[in-house]
């Protein structure tokens, strides 16, 4: 009788982008709403209100010379260089992104070959049995991968996934609108391997949902906010509010859905990786959990967060959070075994996932 495998992070590795952009950079902007018209409010006041509600006070851009693949290559290195493996003993590299690579002098998105394909020939890879593919899944795409190659390890199909959230976001920011100060540039990754051991350890539990009725156009791709923007180019764009009360409404459930299928309770929870997009909602979200759980007080340190600093880098927000979690450079959330950790996501499309990680007793960045 085969062993069942459960998959346990081996290591992980992050890139965080050199180029530190703060709020009062945004200062000479000129802002436009959703239906063209400026904005009559001082960008003062804009920016005053912007970081009140986000949390973000700066964030990262990568350099010129710099694209996803580059910096999802440098994030996979580092997971490598940690866990000391050879790549050639990788089975999978699966690299998730929405937006490909996109240069500083040309702003349409290269898709071809994948950015997996240029990860692992960057890496200098030539096993042709490490299957490497993108996966678009919006910004929860990073834990959608994780998801993905549990399956393959739990399975048996695999032994080593390597999984990469990149993006540079500062690509199709639209300047004149006021979201563009949400977005950031930065790329992590994590290797997942294969345990047999008895007790309870790694990815106990996950789930996924796609919400694509009225949910669906919450974050699309539309042009400037400028009427008068003469560059033929899209930009990311968000329904802000409507959105804010959808994550509401459906995430805490899921995210109860998720804890309640591993067999434990919000109790047992240690810490709650969250996709930083905004520190009010990511703070609603996780206290509605509680309430669902008849809990009024949320644990102070139950959700680390990055957003005041990194800013909102997509798929790359919780791969990144969590390297700095597991190398001790978030104050207050120490990694020790036995810690059982939520992972959150929410994102385009509208969709949303989770999953629970009980990190093991002998796990190799805790000893």
């Amino acid at each position: 009788m085969k062993q069942v495998q459960r998959s346990i992070i081996i290591s992980s590795g992050s890139y965080i982008p050199t180029q530190r952009v703060t709020n009062m950079d945004f200062m000479g902007h000129v802002f436009y709403d959703n239906e063209g018209v400026r904005l009559k409010k001082p960008n003062e006041e804009i920016i005053r209100q912007f970081e009140a509600i986000t949390g973000i006070s700066e964030r990262r851009y990568v350099n010129d010379d710099q694209l996803a693949s580059d910096i999802a290559f440098l994030a996979a290195r580092e997971a490598l260089e940690s866990a000391q493996i050879n790549a050639e003993t990788l089975d999978y590299i699966i690299v998730a992104h929405n937006f490909g690579d996109i240069s500083a002098e040309n702003y349409h998105s290269e898709m071809v070959p994948s950015l997996a394909s240029r990860v692992k020939h960057h890496l200098g890879i030539q096993n042709p049995k490490t299957i490497a593919y993108d996966l678009p899944f919006g910004c929860p795409g990073w834990l959608q991968g994780m998801i993905q190659a549990d399956c393959y390890i739990s399975s048996g199909i695999a032994n080593r996934v390597l999984v990469i959230g990149a993006e540079t976001l500062s690509r199709i920011c639209d300047p004149h609108d006021r979201d563009s100060m949400l977005y950031s540039d930065g790329a992590g990754a994590v290797i997942l391997g294969a345990s047999t051991k008895e007790e309870t350890e790694g990815i106990l539990t996950h789930t996924s949902r796609s919400f694509t009725t009225e949910q669906a156009f919450l974050l699309r791709m539309g042009k400037s906010s400028n009427p008068d923007f003469v560059a033929d180019r899209l930009f990311l764009k968000m329904q802000g509010h409507k959105l804010y009360e959808q994550v509401l409404k459906i995430v805490p459930g899921i995210i109860k859905e998720c804890i309640d299928d591993a067999g434990i309770s919000i109790n047992d929870i240690d810490q709650i990786l969250i996709h930083q997009a905004n520190h009010k909602m990511d703070e609603a979200i996780v206290k509605k959990l509680h309430a669902l759980y008849d809990i009024t007080e949320v644990p102070e340190y139950i959700m680390p967060m990055t957003i005041s600093w990194l800013g909102n880098s997509s798929v790359a927000t919780i791969p990144t959070l969590y390297d700095l979690f597991a190398k001790g450079k978030i104050e207050n959330h120490p990694l020790t075994a036995g810690k059982v950790i939520v992972f959150v996501s929410i994102g385009a499309g509208l969709n949303v996932n989770a999953m629970v990680y009980q990190i093991p007793a002998n796990d190799p960045v805790t000893t």
